[in-house]
């Protein structure tokens, strides 16, 4: 009888287990890990607790300081059929040895074989530096797989949940006992989560600074106030979106928020006028400098405007769908904000040109920014501004969408605004060079960047006399579908030499526009798009070649009269950049 090899897979778990987490470094143990899956799961099972390292005192394994990422810490991304039990536990034994995992995120889950409580249990054992985990759509990760992280990754700080809805307040009370140092916590769609977890993690993690909780249908004030009253000295960002929180988280917010620098408010169907009037009189929103809301039906002319009185240091402004803000609203805000950077109106239909330029004339001269985007009650008007002290602390301005902004409109902004740098007039059909022209030639500051697409009105005319005068300056234009012609790529090619990024798709040009361009010395391009302008050929094969010196992007998406034999061609001269065909 043929006698057998005795074979080490006799061995019962234990005595392998044994075996491993006595072996002299982290290399050893990772290449067990390799041999099959039931050596994974025991090396994956080591806590380094149990590690008995004869070699505390000899020569560490040099592979122990290499392959590290950002702050001497691994990060890692499992998503779609990647993200498997195996994986993590391969995860946590091939990173134990070259500086621990710092940053874990799991998107989805394999359907037959996803990532469980088992999963993360591995992590737990061998990670015990993680600072940042992300569970995205793991239906199958409950309270256990939590509660193995509160109990072997005690450095954790920031933790996102977006839709698991196995877990519940049992997991946050957990990890607020078990990782005191919690800065940042991300909940999302996770609907057997309760306002006992918040309380837990107000209570138990004093290093809390952010929080953003959205679509809990099971969180309401009892949460928010327990969370805003304990943690109202560190606490500096919050969102709240779409829960059903009423006007007394606002006001808990109101009065309780010393710390907050940044406020997001996302449809809030049962916050009303009162609510954000006491939280704007409730003084504490001291150090408020950034507010956003949306679809909030509470933001009304007496909400803002308490606001505005009660956040004096208040530097961004960004209110989208706020169906009951009208001019008067918005005009008391801007008398009172003084702080004002930055004011960002989008799908505020009841916002006429008389709230638009009563704000312009009406805030402090710290202004820099303003937006108005898809708001439908906008009339091109000639109001006959009086005379006052033009905004120049203005150096940014956006108009996209709004149908009714023209001419009139434009021209009163040259005058009121000298110093604009950044300009974007997007999909404005009333625009035409009679109006744009007075915005250029009122002029105090020199235009850095600017983005007419969709301004079918334009002409050659309003370009080349913009590249005359501003020419030396621009970095940044795009006229895609004006009504221009190679007469505007004559005027760029002679006078921009700055340029970097320049869009001319689905414009009149032609093969003599671009080799304009290419004759320039001065001119270096990094981006040019000129998706869908029909009358470019093959002939532009030798100006986009040299134009491709400098390019890093080219667009030549819809150009039908260029060959794909001439786009091969390109793609292999021109390496380094990337084109869009």
């Amino acid at each position: 009888v043929e006698k057998k090899n005795p074979s080490i897979e006799i061995l019962p778990d234990e005595c392998l287990f044994e075996i491993f987490r006595r072996l002299p470094g982290g290399q050893e143990r990772s290449s067990c890990a390799c041999v099959s899956k039931r050596w994974l799961t025991l090396v994956s099972n080591i806590h380094r607790d149990e590690i008995n390292d004869n070699n505390k005192g000899g020569v560490v394994s040099k592979v122990e300081d290499q392959d590290v990422e950002g702050d001497g810490y691994l990060s890692r991304v499992l998503e779609g059929k990647k993200a498997t039990n195996v994986r993590l536990a391969a995860i946590a034994v091939g990173t134990a040895s070259r500086g621990g995992l710092g940053k874990l995120s799991i998107r989805g889950s394999n359907s037959t074989c996803g990532v469980t409580n088992v999963g993360l249990r591995a992590i737990s054992r061998g990670c015990p530096s993680l600072r940042v985990l992300s569970l995205w759509d793991s239906s199958s990760v409950g309270d256990e797989g939590l509660f193995e992280i509160a109990d072997g990754c005690h450095q954790l700080e920031k933790l996102d949940l977006c839709h698991c809805p196995a877990i519940t307040d049992k997991s946050l009370l957990a990890v607020a006992k078990g990782c005191p140092n919690l800065k940042d916590l991300t909940i999302e769609g996770c609907a057997n989560i309760e306002n006992e977890g918040l309380q837990a993690l107000a209570r138990f993690c004093p290093n809390l600074k952010a929080i953003s909780i959205k679509d809990c249908p099971l969180i309401g004030d009892q949460g928010i106030a327990s969370m805003l009253s304990s943690a109202s000295f560190t606490l500096t960002k919050i969102k709240l979106q779409a829960l059903n929180i009423t006007d007394v988280s606002l006001a808990v917010i109101g009065h309780y928020g010393k710390a907050v620098t940044d406020l997001s408010l996302i449809g809030l169907p049962n916050v009303s006028e009162k609510g954000f009037w006491v939280m704007g009189n409730g003084h504490g929103l001291q150090k408020l400098k950034s507010f956003a809301v949306t679809s909030c039906r509470g933001v009304t002319d007496l909400g803002l405007e308490a606001v505005g009185k009660g956040c004096p240091n208040l530097k961004q402004l960004c209110l989208h769908k706020c169906a009951f803000l009208s001019d008067k609203g918005l005009v008391s805000f801007a008398k009172t904000a003084s702080s004002l950077e930055s004011l960002q109106l989008e799908e505020c239909h009841r916002i006429t040109q008389f709230g638009f330029f009563g704000s312009l004339l009406n805030c402090g001269a710290k202004l820099k920014a303003i937006s108005l985007v898809n708001c439908y009650g906008m009339k091109d008007l000639n109001l006959g501004l009086p005379s006052v002290l033009p905004c120049k602390s203005l150096r940014s301005l956006s108009i996209r969408n709004c149908p009714g902004f023209g001419d009139a409109s434009l021209a009163a902004l040259g005058k009121l605004c000298p110093q604009l740098q950044h300009v974007e007039l997007s999909g404005l059909h009333g625009i035409s060079d009679a109006g744009f022209l007075p915005l250029l030639e009122t002029r105090e500051a020199d235009l850095v960047k600017v983005n007419l697409s969709g301004c079918v009105n334009l002409s050659d005319k309003a370009v080349c006399i913009m590249a005359d005068l501003h020419g030396w300056t621009l970095e940044m234009l795009n006229l895609e579908g004006c009504k221009i012609s190679d007469a505007s790529l004559v005027a760029i090619a002679k006078n921009c030499q700055l340029l970097s990024d320049l869009d001319v798709s689905k414009c009149a040009i032609t093969d003599s526009g671009i080799a304009a361009l290419a004759r320039s010395n001065q001119i270096k391009l990094q981006i040019l798009s000129m998706s869908g302008c029909s009358k470019v050929s093959d002939k532009s094969m030798p100006s986009l070649r040299k134009l491709g010196q400098t390019l890093l992007g080219l667009n030549l998406q819809q150009c039908k009269a260029i060959s794909s034999s001439t786009v091969d061609l390109l793609v292999e001269q021109l390496w380094r950049c990337d084109i869009l065909f």
